[in-house]
């Protein structure tokens, strides 16, 4: 691959941020018997916070000792506690078998870091590769702080097409027409140089691609020497097993990048997310962090136990009932959303933010998931994670009477 296109943005605060990491490291690695003057880190024992248990619903409790609360309070390495990061290396090995976990740096090593979501990796990898007048790959429609993040970049967003089974590769194989695999590496080509896709329960869609569709993408991508965005929220909220194959699992040239988040399983409000990709790419994600948010909290990142919740799929079995003379849908296999088209309804845009809203139901508007969120949209994205399936019911019978009302 070609060296990646980094951000100039870290000069002067990035060696502050590295003079206080490496004292971090010194520290770590000398006697005890150190007397350290170089920090810039306060003190943990003037902090108010002592001790603390936190119950889990299966019964154990996570304590905090006063060390380690005290360890949790304070700053730590841009990249992740090492304790988590070893635990995350690990997970990743056993759930994917990366080929890359073996390479050397040189070529493409697996290498991860802790982000506060995954939405502050996607973040920063947008910005580490895309340049302004870039053509960028997503697939359509797609997750709009996914656009909210690509749009100010000043690139090119191009989509390709997906069905309920995800992107669809021969759609990727004509949009990459345009350009010769021969003139990818040329001065001045326009090539897309990412292509950024979300496989399992696509955010709005809830559409997961196979493992043949994966397969023949990643072909694609080593044919025009793309990098892979592999953004996986939803990868543990899968529905059916076996599981298909990551891209990471097939990544045999170190071109995929992946996110992933325990916001869907562990908590959204902790924010505990991990990027993982080829070290050159990481080192560079971890640079950013430490010229902007430093570190995820410490705090959250000590609270490694996991609980999964997973009683999600049952409750879109009531929307068949209910709507089916008036909207089409997929059945999802993964994630937490349902699209829906409507039938007779050019655009859902009045229908939901106005007419929904008398009658109490709250949906999403298909538009804000396109590219262009102006022009008209027959769709609408349903959440089914929060309601109880009376609640989903009663939020279809009232969008089935809208409908036929509208038609």
């Amino acid at each position: 691959l070609n060296e990646p296109k980094v951000i100039n943005v870290f000069s002067i605060s990035h060696l502050i941020c590295v003079c206080f990491l490496c004292e971090a490291e010194l520290q770590q690695r000398s006697p005890p018997s150190l007397i350290s003057l170089a920090g810039g880190a306060p003190n943990p024992s003037t902090f108010p916070f002592l001790s603390a248990n936190i119950q889990l619903k299966n019964g154990q409790t996570v304590g905090f000792d006063e060390t380690l609360m005290k360890r949790a309070l304070q700053y730590s390495a841009s990249n992740g506690i090492p304790e988590l990061l070893t635990w995350m290396k690990n997970l990743q090995k056993n759930l994917h078998n990366p080929p890359t976990a073996t390479y050397s740096p040189e070529k493409g090593q697996m290498e991860m870091c802790v982000t506060t979501g995954s939405q502050e990796g996607l973040c920063k990898v947008f910005e580490m590769l895309v340049n302004p007048g870039d053509n960028v790959l997503l697939d359509a429609p797609t997750y709009s702080g996914t656009l909210a993040a690509l749009q100010p970049l000043g690139c090119n967003l191009i989509n390709v097409s997906s069905d309920q089974h995800g992107m669809i590769p021969s759609a990727l194989k004509e949009v990459l027409s345009r350009w010769a695999p021969s003139e990818v590496h040329e001065p001045g080509s326009s090539a897309p140089k990412v292509l950024y896709t979300i496989p399992n329960g696509g955010n709005p869609t809830g559409a997961s691609m196979t493992a043949q569709r994966k397969k023949e993408i990643y072909e694609l991508a080593r044919q025009y020497d793309m990098l892979i965005i592999e953004d996986d929220p939803y990868y543990f909220l899968q529905f059916d097993k076996p599981w298909a194959p990551t891209f990471l699992s097939m990544d045999v040239d170190g071109r995929v990048i992946r996110t992933d988040s325990f916001s869907k399983i562990l908590s959204s409000g902790l924010r505990i997310g991990f990027v993982t990709g080829p070290k050159p790419l990481v080192d560079r994600v971890v640079l950013h962090i430490q010229a902007s948010t430093m570190h995820t909290s410490s705090f959250t990142q000590v609270i490694p136990k996991l609980n999964t919740h997973g009683s999600c799929h049952l409750k879109i079995v009531v929307f068949s009932c209910v709507c089916v003379d008036v909207a089409e849908w997929h059945a999802p296999s993964a994630g937490m959303f349902l699209w829906i088209k409507l039938k007779g309804i050019a655009d859902t845009q009045q229908l939901i933010m106005e007419k929904a809203l008398e009658k109490e139901v709250l949906l999403v508007p298909g538009g804000v998931f396109m590219i262009n969120s102006s022009e008209p949209c027959a769709y609408v994205r349903a959440a089914f994670s929060l309601s109880t399936p009376e609640q989903m019911d009663e939020a279809f019978r009232r969008l089935s009477s809208l409908i036929k009302d509208a038609v």
